[in-house]
């Protein structure tokens, strides 16, 4: 049975800014845009620690912006899409739009 760990609501929009204002956080959150679905908590970094991504998982989830479920002893982390959608209209779109576009 799969547990799952996210806060009931998502937060005020400073809070989801001030979570989603670092680079780090971002970039988890742009691959999970990008995936459409859950991923593995390891396919979300790549150079950072596992402690560092363990940091920025609880600012995005205490945000409301991701839910962690564990499975069969695996975590996976899930963009809650709908829920900031509901609560933020547009601004989870207008994010993963900017962060997927080249930097120049």
């Amino acid at each position: 049975m799969p547990d799952t760990e996210a806060p009931p609501t998502v937060a005020p929009l400073p809070a989801v800014l001030g979570a989603l204002q670092d680079p780090v956080r971002l970039e988890m959150v742009r691959r999970l845009g990008e995936a459409g679905g859950p991923l593995r908590c390891s396919a979300l970094y790549d150079t950072i620690s596992k402690s560092t991504a363990a940091h920025h998982f609880r600012i995005l989830r205490e945000s409301g912006i991701i839910e962690r479920t564990t499975v069969d002893g695996q975590t996976w982390v899930r963009l809650r899409t709908e829920e900031v959608g509901a609560a933020l209209p547009g601004l989870l779109e207008a994010i993963l739009t900017a962060a997927s576009r080249p930097q120049k």
